[in-house]
Parts: structure tokens; C-alpha cells; sequence
């Protein structure tokens, strides 16, 4: 089950719930801020969340997690790269908008590292790098069902900014044209920002 909640305090952004449909057990994708809507959401669902995933470590995608960590106890996973948003307030541009945030106990990741159930090691997501927007970048692959959640990488018809501490227009595209579009063709992209879309309507936009 795919679940999404869009989320905002000064930038509207999809967080999402991948979870097992028997177990409820599963993940929670980038929550970026309301987090006791968030919240309400796993105690009326009953959901179980494992892991907090982060594609980047943007402010308006990490916003809740501390507060969430808290009440759930759970890792929270970003790309290799994380350390200088999860740590730096002006690299997650936080102190921009916001009170700074500081993200810490954050796992981070080595490029196709996998995420998986505890007693259900089947279900998983599979990290892979696709920096540009960031350079933490990430997109979390669940091969089982077809879904990629792809954060501001690339989005219905466009593709994440890249004027930001740590963007690069062409590694983007690489990012883009290499990895998320090797995917098979009905790969479902769930962004940040954007409606969902695939793989193959993607294709001809790059």
C-alpha cells in the first residue's frame, strides 16, 4: 500500500506511507512537516513504521522527523551524502524560513543499499543515489511493486531546481537519464512536488 499525505508549512510536499498491507508494518517517505498529522495518521491506520526515509535533506522534507523519531523510535535512512543537510541548517535551507534543524542519529546509506522488514525481509526499498538536485539525493525503489519514490529529482513533466548548496544541472540529468529512466517503463514515480507518473511518460520529456 502506497498512502500519500501531503504536508506543509511553507512549501506543500508529499510524504508517503509505503506499508504492508497485512502486517501494516512498513516505511514512512519525507516528512516534511506537520507531524501530528502525521501522527494522527499512523494511530487511526495503525501503522507500524520501521524506517524514515529521506530522498534529501531539504527542510521541506525532513521538517517533522525529529519530532516523529521521537514518538516512533525508528532509524531514519539518507544517502552517504546526508550529513551536510541532515547537520547544516543553511545547506538544508532551514535557516531560511524556519527555526534551524538539526537532524541526528540518521543511518546513512551506500549507493543500492537495501531497507527491509524486520520479520518480513521481502518488503523493501532499495536506495539509489541520483544526485543534482542535492547532492544526497536519493530514490527509494521498491522493485516488488513497481513504485520509485523519487523526491525532487524528477517530477510529472520536470525535475528539481538546481541553484541550491549542492545542485548541479548536469549531474541532475545524468541522474535522470541514467538511473531513474533505466527503470522498466511502468515504474510509478511518486515525487515530492507532482502528481505521480512513470517511467515511459517520462522517457520523452528527456
Amino acid at each position: 500500500m502506497v498512502f500519500p499525505v501531503e504536508v506543509c508549512k511553507y512549501i506543500p510536499t508529499f510524504s508517503y506511507f509505503y506499508i504492508e498491507d497485512e502486517s501494516k508494518h512498513g516505511f514512512l517517505v519525507d516528512p516534511g512537516a506537520e507531524s501530528e498529522k502525521l501522527w494522527s495518521v499512523i494511530q487511526e491506520r495503525k501503522f507500524h513504521i520501521e524506517g524514515i526515509l529521506l530522498t534529501h535533506g531539504h527542510f521541506d522534507h525532513i521538517g517533522a522527523v525529529n519530532a516523529l523519531q521521537e514518538k516512533l523510535a525508528c532509524p531514519v535512512y539518507m544517502q552517504r551524502h546526508g550529513r551536510d543537510y541532515a547537520e547544516n541548517p543553511a545547506w538544508n535551507l532551514s535557516d531560511s524560513f524556519q527555526e534551524p534543524i538539526r537532524l541526528k542519529d540518521v543511518t546513512y546509506l551506500e549507493n543500492h543499499a537495501a531497507v527491509a522488514l524486520k520479520e518480513q525481509p521481502a518488503f523493501s526499498v532499495e536506495l539509489i543515489e541520483t544526485p543534482g538536485h542535492t547532492t544526497d539525493g536519493a530514490i527509494y525503489y521498491a522493485k516488488k511493486d513497481g513504485v520509485a519514490f523519487v523526491g525532487d529529482t524528477i517530477f510529472q513533466g520536470s525535475y528539481g531546481r538546481t541553484d541550491l548548496p549542492g545542485g548541479d544541472m548536469r549531474t541532475l540529468l545524468t541522474s535522470i537519464k541514467h538511473t531513474v529512466l533505466a527503470l522498466p517503463d511502468e515504474t510509478l514515480l511518486l515525487s515530492g512536488h507532482s502528481g505521480p507518473t512513470t517511467v515511459a511518460a517520462e522517457r520523452p520529456n528527456f
